[in-house]
């Protein structure tokens, strides 16, 4: 299992990979969004230079806000451009997985035509992806797609896309939560794992480990009953980056006990 966190999209990408490099963390999550971070902005050899350096693999994470469902078919478009791009940035700095945020914003349309529109977006990257060798997955989200019947109004279309696991988001607007439900029907397609705490309800709050009631021991027990042994990054978005240390030595300890 590997332990790493997301770069501030504020900032410059070398900076930040420098910093999770002295930290010890194993990996990085790229996201690429403006201001900072906007794939038009970053130079993907310079990036590449300092993964390499500091031997650190890369997973590829893109702004949650594209709207990918659009019912404007322009915009649509415009969003399928920007993945592509970030596609061929992630190739280019050795990710080997992309992930997406499922659109849900279409007012006056029906839960069907969203789904239709997040659908024809992933079919028309789907040969980009496979032409630069990094797949595709589907991060859960609070409120519309964060069950396994959900998400599978987008996996079960999609064979090839990927499962991305959220279990910060899992504990949100749901009874309880959803990480073992979502495993249990798609653990087989799991790619990548985020990590935060939060207390529930609607807030998320990417809080430290133990600072929310996400029961990390318990997801950590679902995740390795369905063999995941892959990336885990830690969204612990607090100033003073301790807390982000110590999340990981949490984190560390709970999966070598289980």
């Amino acid at each position: 299992m590997l332990i790493g966190t997301m770069n501030h999209p504020a900032r410059p990408v070398v900076d930040e990979i420098e910093w999770m490099a002295a930290m010890g963390l194993d990996f990085v999550d790229l996201t690429l969004e403006p201001p900072a971070a906007a794939s038009w902005r970053v130079d993907a050899h310079v990036i590449r230079d300092s993964l390499e350096k500091h031997a650190m693999p890369v997973v590829g994470h893109t702004a949650f806000y594209l709207p990918m469902g659009s019912a404007f078919e322009e915009v649509r478009r415009a969003c399928v451009c920007e993945l592509r791009r970030c596609l061929e940035i992630f190739s280019s700095v050795g990710a080997r997985w992309m992930n997406l945020h499922a659109d849900r914003y279409a007012p006056m349309h029906s839960r069907h035509f969203f789904i239709e529109q997040n659908i024809r977006t992933v079919q028309d990257l789907l040969p980009d992806a496979r032409r630069l060798g990094v797949g595709l997955m589907i991060e859960n989200l609070p409120g519309d797609y964060n069950s396994a019947p959900q998400l599978g109004e987008l996996l079960d279309p999609l064979p090839e896309l990927g499962l991305h696991l959220d279990i910060g988001h899992a504990n949100l607007q749901v009874p309880h939560n959803t990480t073992e439900e979502i495993l249990a029907a798609y653990g087989s397609r799991l790619r990548h794992v985020h990590l935060h705490d939060n207390r529930g309800g609607r807030d998320d709050l990417h809080l430290p480990l133990g600072a929310g009631d996400v029961d990390v021991r318990k997801a950590i027990r679902a995740l390795k009953k369905c063999g995941y042994d892959g990336t885990i990054t830690l969204e612990v978005f607090t100033p003073d980056r301790h807390y982000l240390a110590y999340s990981r030595d949490v984190l560390r300890q709970i999966w070598d006990e289980i």
